[in-house]
């Protein structure tokens, strides 16, 4: 257990809170359970990327055996400060579980979401030139017929070379294929209406997240979903998540600066470094039409 102290108090964390906030954080961001996760030393690493296969030959009985090398290239994937600071009231320091209990709860939820939004292709864009989004990748619309802009995204993906392995899902999306059925008004993507899930789409797995709603991209259309081959994407994060506190410091809430100290409140500052490639062509985006 490691104290941290404040100009107030000590706070006293253990050790195993930054993991469990990196583990949930995990757990909420879709692109996080879909991608590969990696090392990602503090000054980035190379990621070999394969652009082209290799060819095996048919050959006759002792015939010199073909050489086939596979097309590699490069991308260098960096980590990106990504952080929120949450505010509390003193009273949870009356109690530390409350205290863990409130900041497992709220930060990795904001982390994730964050994060998720960013790979997708949300407004702000990436962090970095080192960073991959998947805002440009081809998009397939939902709007008219929602099986055949699916069977669309699989015929795409498999055109550039990858397999249609997973479905990140925004709740609009998921309601867009609730609401799809066939000719007899049975649902197409669910067992039955008591489950009310999507749990897979033509054999890829859908994992839902608010971050895989993205409005106005591409131009008059909003993105609900993104299908992949999640084998070419791959993440890293190169600490974990850091907790600082602070209760002596002004904190701008709203537009409003507030004295933490003054209004017998502190703050708790998480902090990841966090890097995301991937080859976009494996990607579709799923959208509607307003």
């Amino acid at each position: 257990m490691a104290g941290i102290a404040t100009n107030r108090t000590n706070i006293t964390l253990p050790a195993e809170v930054s993991a469990e906030i990196l583990q949930k954080t995990q757990l909420q961001s879709a692109v996080m359970q879909l991608a590969r996760q990696i090392p990602l030393p503090g000054r980035g690493a190379a990621i070999p990327v394969i652009t082209g296969d290799p060819q095996a030959a048919w050959v006759d009985e002792t015939d010199a055996k073909p050489v086939s090398n596979p097309s590699l290239a490069t991308k260098i994937m960096r980590g990106y400060k990504l952080a929120v600071i949450v505010p509390f009231s003193d009273e949870f320091r009356r109690d530390a579980a409350s205290l863990y209990d409130a900041i497992v709860a709220r930060l990795p939820l904001a982390l994730a979401a964050k994060f998720d939004a960013t790979v997708f292709g949300a407004a702000a864009g990436a962090p970095g030139s080192d960073f991959d989004t998947l805002g440009s990748a081809t998009a397939q619309s939902l709007s008219t017929d929602a099986y055949a802009g699916l069977v669309a995204a699989q015929g795409a993906i498999a055109t550039a070379g990858g397999i249609m392995n997973g479905i990140a899902l925004s709740p609009q999306g998921q309601g867009v294929l609730l609401a799809a059925v066939d000719g007899d008004r049975r649902p197409l993507f669910i067992n039955s209406v008591a489950e009310g899930a999507v749990p897979m789409v033509l054999g890829a797995r859908t994992v839902l997240t608010k971050g895989a709603y993205v409005a106005g991209n591409p131009s008059n259309v909003n993105t609900v979903g993104v299908a992949g081959d999640w084998t070419q994407a791959v993440w890293g994060t190169v600490e974990g998540v850091q907790i600082r506190f602070a209760d002596q410091t002004g904190l701008t809430i709203g537009n409003q600066q507030v004295n933490l100290w003054e209004h017998n409140m502190f703050a708790v500052r998480a902090e990841i470094e966090v890097g995301f490639r991937a080859d976009v062509s494996a990607f579709n985006l799923l959208t509607v039409t307003p």
